[in-house]
């Protein structure tokens, strides 16, 4: 790779870790040989676009290593669709800045927006090499086992179904059903990581629906049903994007993004949580509660994963190695070491494919009545997620 500057920048919503993935990038650039500088994109290509660049050469050892364990997005992130018309304007701000490596921390649609620019220089002439870092807690990115981001978020989930479920549990003379909403636009990672509550056949969560599996409203009241009977109490999980078997949101939502990815969240209207708790309510008249945590689950650095901390590091700094190695077009993915103990190394997909693509859930994972997870998930996510507190009951 020839020398020049580098710049950094992320689009969609913020992990627990995405920050940790900016201090591995920036010491990476601090340890190459070939970067002279790193900038940063705030507000990703839409504030570059605006002429807005950070020096993070320039940040302190204490800032950088802070970074590792704060929340939100440090650079800021934008949800701006790139527009053919966007490539010149982006292409001669690079060429302003002499900026010859771009790395973007992100999904689907950042690792399409990183693809068309750096496609774009390089039919122009101009000298740039991309590479991408996943980012997601929908571990919906297609080429990684599993994307920085999702264990912090799914062990928020799994602490926060298991503590709400102790209260449900006390609380089932008063209220006898719960339905705890997580994200999970495409695929049911996140709330299928609510089984790791379960400690004993009572505990929550009872029932747990994910996108890949057809929602079944009869079904799903008589799954109810024979919780309650058989627990006094159902703890119910359901990722937000659940679809019936017309592929219609169980929401009814028809709000969409710039993406044309359809709006699960505030802008969506109702939740599914929601609706759920009304289908129970109407088909019962029991009292019961619902949770919808929305971004919660992006910026809970309080429960964020060791794990996961550690791997979103090493995702920012291999980027960089990788630029140093004079690679291009591609995105950094993490892969499981067969073993007896859980290992993590990483390697490379081509944007095109990772852009093109979602990773659903397998379909070992999900019980046959479509309602749980099997023992294959729990083993492929525990060592995500790190040991959950050890809570008590009283003796009978």
């Amino acid at each position: 790779m020839g020398s020049g500057n580098a710049i950094v920048g992320q689009s969609g919503g913020p992990t627990s870790v995405i920050n940790a993935t900016l201090a591995g990038v920036i010491d990476g650039a601090a340890a190459s040989g070939s970067i002279d500088r790193l900038y940063g994109m705030p507000f990703g290509v839409e504030g570059f676009m605006a002429g807005g660049v950070v020096n993070l050469s320039a940040q302190s050892a204490a800032t950088v290593q802070g970074l590792r364990n704060t929340p939100g997005s440090a650079l800021g992130s934008s949800r701006h669709k790139l527009q053919d018309a966007d490539l010149e304007p982006i292409r001669a701000g690079l060429e302003k800045h002499d900026i010859h490596t771009l790395f973007m921390i992100g999904g689907n649609d950042t690792m399409d927006t990183m693809h068309r620019i750096e496609a774009y220089c390089r039919d122009r002439g101009y000298a740039l090499h991309g590479v991408g870092i996943p980012k997601t807690v929908d571990n919906d990115l297609f080429g990684t086992d599993h994307t920085p981001g999702y264990g912090s978020a799914a062990r928020y989930v799994a602490m926060s179904v298991m503590q709400a479920g102790m209260l449900a549990r006390d609380m089932k003379r008063v209220d006898q059903f719960v339905v705890f909403q997580s994200v999970g636009r495409d695929a049911g990672w996140l709330p299928a990581a609510a089984a790791l509550a379960k400690r004993a056949e009572d505990d929550a969560p009872h029932l747990i629906y994910v996108p890949e599996r057809a929602f079944d409203r009869e079904r799903f009241i008589e799954d109810v049903k024979n919780c309650r009977k058989r627990y006094g109490w159902c703890s119910i999980v359901v990722g937000e994007g659940v679809m019936d078997a017309e592929g219609k949101p169980v929401t009814g939502s028809d709000t969409t993004d710039k993406f044309a990815n359809v709006e699960f969240g505030a802008m969506g209207g109702v939740s599914v949580g929601m609706v759920l708790h009304q289908i129970v309510t109407d088909a019962t008249d029991w009292r019961g509660e619902f949770q919808v945590t929305e971004s919660l689950q992006m910026c809970a650095a309080d429960r964020a994963s060791k794990t996961d901390v550690d791997e979103a590091y090493l995702a920012g700094h291999r980027a960089v190695e990788l630029a140093d190695d004079g690679a291009t077009g591609v995105m950094v993915t993490l892969e499981r070491v067969n073993g007896a103990a859980y290992d993590c190394t990483t390697g490379t997909v081509a944007l095109e494919v990772v852009a093109a693509r979602t990773k659903p859930m397998d379909d070992r994972y999900i019980n046959e009545a479509g309602n749980f997870v099997t023992d294959a998930f729990l083993d492929y996510v525990r060592p995500l997620v790190g040991e959950l507190p050890e809570y008590v009951r009283l003796q009978p």
